[in-house]
């Protein structure tokens, strides 16, 4: 993940992250971003891990993979123990995050040296993340609480201590479905940016104005996590074929749901500027 994230940040685009929790997610943002000559990562963690294990979900990824002649990564998105760290590298993932932002700082610490000393030498990727990025909503299933911005010196600390080479930054960000349109903390970004001269991540992506989605770019966002969008979108084609009576065998509304996905995808690809960067 790291050559995709050094490529944006240098050319002033960012890589989008969307989760993917099947093999039907995955053949739609591949192929949507073979269309689109994109870069992109597949995300998934535990909360995906309840559908298919990391062994399983590795393989799949894998098989599906390599239909598509476009640059992706597979990335344990909010990895919350070290055990999820270890499944995932045994199972072929290219990067890791494991997610101890709402721990003691010392704690968090420990946890992503211990990930970038099984990570880096098998040329996988480690995302950190300080500060905390809490929810905007009560139906997600990444974050949790409120969040808790980034500062810059423990920012500075975080990324020296921990060799992480990707950061995850709390500027006004939050995961789920904004309820009022978020206020991005840009100046923290800017200093963010300057002072730790890695990628920085955003997560919460979802439901970020378009015009704040390139500025943040513009100050170092290397990466923007996407999720809840991918899964309203899923989510309302299902619950319409139903109320409608269309597609009552299931696969048939898996298919045309996987579809609906296919939109959010495309328009993603073109807010971050990845489309035609592969």
């Amino acid at each position: 993940m790291l050559e995709l994230l050094n490529a944006a940040l240098a050319d002033g685009y960012a890589v989008p992250a969307f989760c993917a929790w099947n093999a039907e997610i995955m053949v739609t943002v591949l192929s949507v971003a073979a269309d689109m000559r994109a870069p992109v990562i597949l995300m998934n963690g535990p909360p995906e891990f309840e559908l298919l294990a990391p062994q399983d979900m590795g393989a799949v990824a894998h098989a599906v993979a390599k239909r598509f002649s476009v640059p992706a990564a597979l990335h344990l998105d909010h990895g919350s123990a070290l055990e999820h760290v270890q499944q995932c590298l045994a199972a072929g993932y290219t990067s890791v995050m494991l997610d101890y932002s709402a721990r003691p700082f010392a704690d968090n610490v420990a946890a992503l040296k211990q990930t970038a000393q099984w990570a880096h030498p098998r040329g996988v990727t480690v995302e950190g993340e300080i500060g905390h990025v809490g929810q905007a909503d009560t139906v997600t299933a990444e974050g949790g609480g409120d969040s808790t911005l980034t500062t810059v010196a423990d920012a500075i600390q975080y990324v020296a201590e921990t060799g992480v080479d990707a950061l995850a930054v709390s500027i006004g960000n939050a995961h789920g479905q904004y309820t009022k349109l978020p206020q991005l903390d840009f100046q923290r970004l800017a200093e963010l940016h300057a002072a730790v001269k890695i990628p920085l991540v955003l997560h919460g992506g979802s439901g970020t104005p378009p015009s704040d989605l390139k500025r943040a770019i513009g100050l170092g966002i290397a990466k923007v996590n996407v999720a809840t969008e991918l899964v309203t979108a899923l989510r309302q084609s299902l619950e319409t074929q139903w109320q409608s009576g269309q597609n009552r065998w299931a696969p048939l509304a898996q298919a045309a749901a996987a579809k609906a996905v296919a939109p959010v995808v495309e328009r993603w690809i073109q807010s971050t500027g990845a489309a035609g960067r592969a």
